[in-house]
């Protein structure tokens, strides 16, 4: 279609050539017989190297032009490419002629591009694979990758972990034109011309314990690292529980580079030359055949310590108890094992030496005819000692000295005091003697009571058959007898004289009991 389309210019041109030379009374185109002869040479050795030749005849002053750039004299082009050419042929009078050439053959996109490549590198330390190549590439090309292998390119222009050796970096442009540039990246030694210095100092550990140290320090670059008898390289300088012996040391800086290895000597210190413990002791004896006995130790100089007692494990308390009578050995240890004894004797001793507990009773007999009849107590004081406890019968010691609710019979009351001392003494309970109050006080009511409180009478719930009854309706037999009469009976006999009125009294206000 375009071919079409310029050859109808073409004859449209030509027409109006013939027109304007028609008017120009000069001689027609085609009476000259204006004709023009290409020939060509196709592209050879994949290079921009096709010819055209043109030849005109018809006319003079003959120009052409290649694909409608600007006519040139001669009829030769040179340095083309393959593909189809017109060609258009002028003579001095306009006339023109057109032609169509084809350059066979194929030539390289890339032919005439040229892509440079500027390498930085960084050589590899020996023995590892740390080097890198920086490449940048310019050129006739835009959108650059990067290859090593020639292969697998990317876009990144950088290439780390590689090893001493020789590489190829290949730039390649949008249009896959490539350049290439020869590496090598050498082996660096990072410790060339450096010296590492190692030293050390130390504290000796004491004896028989690994409580040693060793703190290293170097020279010869930095980020400097440590390893100990041949272990993993630490970042700390410093190496604790050592034991008395030789150590190797070697430092290490962050290239590498290592120093000669050093002989470190841990010796042994004794740190209680020179120290001196003293322990003393306050003991109590045990009482005869028992363990009660105790040891209290105290050690100087300083403190912290901690104590044994025949060899047993050590304790925070210098507090030994339970002990018997024997020969014991206390220990004192100080906070970095330091050790001090002494031998003390515990003597089996009598508490109650010299003792004597006095013991003094005061019972109560039981009223004759009470019910229930454990109306009897005993009431116990000691002396001679302190701390007392009291039991009755043999039975459990107790802190009351007062026994109550006892029957007629004989007891044995036994006290003890802080030591364990002991004594006794039997009392007997037995029937009380009528005082001469209550005896006043029983004859009034047996003659003055009728059967109303007698022989069995139980007149408004009151029986006086028994000393024990008249003793426990002590108030009753007040508020009915004596003047003002609290009650509303009287005795069956009227009201009593003020003799015995006063004989009630005198018994009510001595106590109300059988004995007074």
């Amino acid at each position: 279609m375009k071919k079409s389309l310029i050859l109808t210019l073409l004859i449209a041109f030509s027409f109006t050539s013939y027109f304007i030379i028609s008017c120009q009374h000069v001689i027609p185109c085609n009476e000259l017989n204006f004709t023009m002869t290409a020939t060509h040479t196709d592209v050879t050795s994949n290079t921009a190297n096709g010819t055209i030749s043109l030849t005109a005849t018809g006319g003079s002053g003959f120009n052409y032009s290649l694909n409608g750039a600007t006519p040139i004299d001669t009829g030769y082009f040179s340095n083309l490419m393959p593909g189809a050419y017109i060609i258009t042929g002028h003579n001095s009078t306009g006339c023109t002629a057109i032609d169509t050439v084809t350059i066979g053959g194929t030539v390289d996109p890339c032919l005439g591009v040229t892509t440079t490549i500027l390498i930085t590198k960084t050589d590899a330390t020996a023995g590892q694979s740390n080097g890198s190549i920086t490449a940048t590439a310019s050129g006739s090309g835009i959108n650059y990758t990067y290859s090593l292998d020639g292969i697998n390119f990317q876009a990144i222009n950088t290439f780390t972990n590689l090893a001493a050796g020789n590489y190829t970096v290949t730039a390649k442009n949008a249009i896959g034109c490539t350049g290439t540039r020869a590496v090598t990246i050498g082996s660096a030694d990072p410790c060339a011309g450096i010296t590492v210095i190692v030293n050390a100092t130390h504290t000796d550990p004491t004896t028989g314990n690994s409580n040693g140290t060793i703190t290293a320090s170097a020279t010869g670059g930095s980020g400097f690292t440590y390893s100990l008898d041949g272990a993993a390289f630490q970042s700390s300088n410093l190496f604790t529980g050592l034991a008395a012996g030789n150590h190797a040391l070697t430092a290490k800086n962050s290239n590498g580079c290592t120093s000669a290895t050093i002989s470190v000597v841990l010796g042994s210190v004794n740190p209680c030359t020179g120290v001196t413990i003293t322990v003393t002791t306050t003991q109590v004896n045990p009482t005869t055949g028992q363990t009660n006995g105790s040891i209290t130790a105290t050690a100087t100089p300083g403190t912290g310590y901690t104590y044994s007692i025949n060899a047993g494990a050590y304790q925070a308390s210098g507090v030994f108890s339970n002990l018997g009578a024997g020969t014991f050995t206390i220990s004192a240890k100080n906070a970095i094992g330091c050790l001090g004894s002494t031998q003390v004797t515990l003597s089996a001793s009598n508490p109650c030496a010299g003792i004597t507990i006095n013991v003094a009773t005061n019972s109560v007999n039981i009223i004759p005819g009470c019910s229930p009849a454990n109306t009897g107590s005993v009431t116990v004081t000691a002396t001679g000692s302190t701390g007392f406890t009291y039991n009755k019968n043999g039975g459990n010691y107790q802190s009351s000295n007062s026994f109550t609710g006892l029957v007629a019979g004989s007891y044995v009351i036994g006290v003890k005091d802080v030591n364990g001392c002991l004594n006794s003494t039997t009392v007997v309970i037995g029937n009380a003697t009528a005082g001469p109050n209550f005896t006043n006080v029983r004859t009034i009511i047996r003659a003055h009571c009728g059967n109303c409180h007698l022989n069995g009478g139980n007149q408004s719930g009151y029986n006086f058959d028994t000393d024990c009854k008249i003793v426990t309706y002590w108030s009753q037999i007040k508020g009915s007898c004596v003047s003002p009469f609290t009650l509303a009976r009287m005795p069956t006999s009227g009201a009593l004289s003020a003799t015995l009125q006063s004989q009630i009294t005198a018994w009510v206000t001595a106590g109300h009991k059988f004995t007074d």
